[in-house]
């Protein structure tokens, strides 16, 4: 059975449709400068749009080529600066170089968002692969930047991690432990770098729906699961990237900036435990 689209008498699928409409709230992120690993497509995609239509100046990077010209065409139009190039993270020296490249050429750093990671198909058994891309490449970032960050004066980390690195979720996947990894060490960097005037959270989103994605695949390759994740969501429909990158956006500006260590969950209602 093919998956259903969402229907437009559904009233969160006009909330959220309405939300589309509003105009951008000023976030007190213009002129400052991001770097953001990962964002040709997706959550990240829909993060550096955001970014760049608050004013941002940008730097990021993904593996496909194409999709890093055509991303940083599109970002262009808003007038800010964007360093989009083609790079494969798990050369971990050409990320770190790359990375202190990109503060240089953007004249600093003010947030980071390590936004790359290994999910698809190879998360499910090639742990090592999910290391290198999830952690080491969070902590490498965090680690390298940091310098700009303390710098900047209003320093911003905002870590992906997903729900499902806090809930049974199908079978043991790496890409689940290397997430509950994430959202523990975003916790304990919080308080080691928060002296130093540096906020750090996490976003946890549930299942996300997008042209090219995880789910369309799945949605295909196992109906069941599909309709079964459909039916679970409180507001009754699949999550865009856009939602989630709204979260991102301003956990990373100064209008959130007496939050810091947490952990922000962004889906639907999938999940069920209650949150203290």
């Amino acid at each position: 059975m093919a998956p259903r689209p969402p229907s437009s008498d559904n009233p969160c699928t006009k909330q959220r449709a309405k939300a589309e409409e509003q105009a951008a709230m000023d976030l007190g992120l213009k002129g400052k400068k991001v770097i953001l690993t990962g964002g040709s497509r997706g959550i990240g995609r829909a993060a550096l749009e955001i970014f760049a239509e608050e004013g941002c100046d940008i730097a990021f990077f993904s593996r496909n080529a194409e999709q890093v010209r055509e991303t940083a065409e599109t970002l262009s139009r808003h007038g800010g600066t964007v360093i989009g190039e083609a790079l494969d993270m798990l050369d971990h020296g050409a990320y770190v170089d790359w990375l202190k490249s990109a503060a240089e050429r953007l004249g600093g750093c003010d947030v980071f968002v390590p936004g790359a990671s290994a999910s698809g198909s190879g998360a499910t058994g090639d742990w090592e692969a999910c290391f290198a891309a999830d952690i080491k490449g969070t902590v490498l970032g965090c680690e390298t930047l940091q310098p700009w960050l303390e710098k900047s004066g209003t320093g911003a980390i905002v870590i992906m991690a997903s729900t499902a690195g806090t809930e049974t979720f199908i079978v043991p996947q790496a890409y689940n432990a290397m997430k509950a990894a994430l959202i523990a060490y975003s916790g304990q960097f919080s308080q080691m770098v928060g002296p130093l005037g540096i906020r750090v959270n996490c976003v946890s989103p549930g299942p996300i729906k997008f042209p090219g994605g995880n789910w369309e695949a799945i949605g295909e390759a196992m109906p069941e699961l599909y309709q079964a994740t459909e039916a679970a969501f409180a507001l009754g429909r699949w999550g865009g990237p856009e939602e989630v990158a709204r979260t991102i956006v301003f956990l990373a500006s100064p209008a959130s900036s007496y939050t810091t260590g947490t952990n922000v969950v962004v889906d639907g209602g999938y999940t069920k435990r209650v949150q203290f």
